[in-house]
């Protein structure tokens, strides 16, 4: 129907629905329910005083969904001029927000004095992230620290970091300690550049090694966690053969339930080297077939392939010594923890 007046058709809307029972003022049926264009404005304005402005609601689908095709423009922007918040996403099970971008950020939050972005969440994490190839979250600063953790949990750390599968997992530092844990001699944490500590770092594993290239004794006769090593040509390092030997240069870390707490000299070239505990506690390979091993005996090389035993003839023991044993052995060969000492 024509408006009465031509000359207010600029001010008042073409079409308008009102209910004063509390009920809906419009309502379309069909394909699309209700379409609204507009050359220079809106499409669609909604303003309500006590609720929400526009709702949409699908059994099957999105309940609003926005297209842009404005490359500078957005498919659904909110603004707040209240100092509330411009967006609210609310699920009780799924994602609240979730944006998703073939090549360009999926999403984008920007502050002059605020917070960019927000997550909060009372049972699980605040912020999650995800990349199939590249880092699941990156944090980048120009006068301050690139990635800011606090932890108030008293036996919990600002960064805990985490890898089960190879490569790295996140670095960073906590006033509650070091928050970087690893799995299958893979890498939790990488620093490059200096890496400054105020408080102590709790190593938890037990020895101190560093990585030699092996030589076995044969294809088919691996090195194995606890056997027993001395120097060889150029630096290397094969198991011992021979008693109060003083080549003697530690023992192979990892046997049991030790694992080295640091490991220095790491190489690429990883298949022919073997950590060596050089101080510390470590299994060892043990022949008392030649005397006894009580708690405190010194303990050196033997002429069994790759085992300690009793440094019972002072005069032979100095320069060959490996360390103390921390358990008994009475007979036979058998694996016992060991304080790795060498003199």
């Amino acid at each position: 129907m024509p408006l009465s007046e031509t000359s207010n058709q600029a001010s008042k809307p073409a079409l308008q629905g009102t209910n004063s029972a509390n009920g809906d003022g419009i309502v379309g049926e069909g394909r699309r329910g209700i379409v609204g264009i507009s050359t220079g404005f809106q499409g669609v304005y909604g303003v309500s005083q006590t609720n929400a402005g526009v709702v949409g609601e699908a059994a099957k689908f999105h309940g609003v969904y926005g297209v842009s095709h404005d490359v500078n423009n957005a498919g659904v922007f909110g603004t707040n001029d209240a100092k509330g918040f411009g967006v609210i996403g609310i699920c009780p099970d799924g994602r609240g927000v979730q944006g998703d971008s073939a090549s360009g950020e999926a999403v984008v939050g920007v502050s002059q004095t605020g917070r960019g972005v927000h997550g909060s969440s009372t049972t699980y994490q605040g912020v999650y992230g995800f990349s199939q190839q590249n880092a699941g979250i990156v944090g980048e600063s120009a006068q301050f620290h690139a990635v800011f953790a606090a932890s108030h949990g008293v036996n919990n750390s600002g960064v805990y970091a985490f890898n089960d599968a190879g490569g790295y997992g996140v670095t960073g530092i906590s006033d509650q300690g070091i928050g970087i844990y690893g799995s299958g001699g893979t890498l939790a944490a990488r620093f490059v550049g200096d890496v400054e500590v105020s408080g102590d770092v709790r190593l938890i594993n037990a020895d101190c090694a560093e990585e030699f290239t092996v030589i076995p004794d044969g294809p088919d006769d691996p090195i194995e966690p606890g056997t027993v090593m001395v120097l060889a040509e150029n630096g290397s390092v094969r198991q011992c053969a021979h008693p109060y030997d003083k080549r003697v240069a530690g023992v192979v870390s990892g046997a049991g339930s030790y694992r080295p707490a640091i490991i220095l000299d790491r190489q690429p070239d990883g298949a022919k080297r073997k950590p060596l505990a050089l101080m510390g506690k470590v299994y060892c390979k043990v022949d008392a077939s030649l005397g006894p091993v009580e708690i405190g005996d010194l303990l050196t090389t033997s002429e069994t392939a790759g085992h300690a035993m009793k440094a019972g003839d002072p005069t032979r023991a100095f320069g060959a010594v490996l360390g103390k044993a921390l358990q008994a052995l009475q007979e036979g060969c058998g694996m016992i923890p060991i304080l790795v000492a060498l003199q």
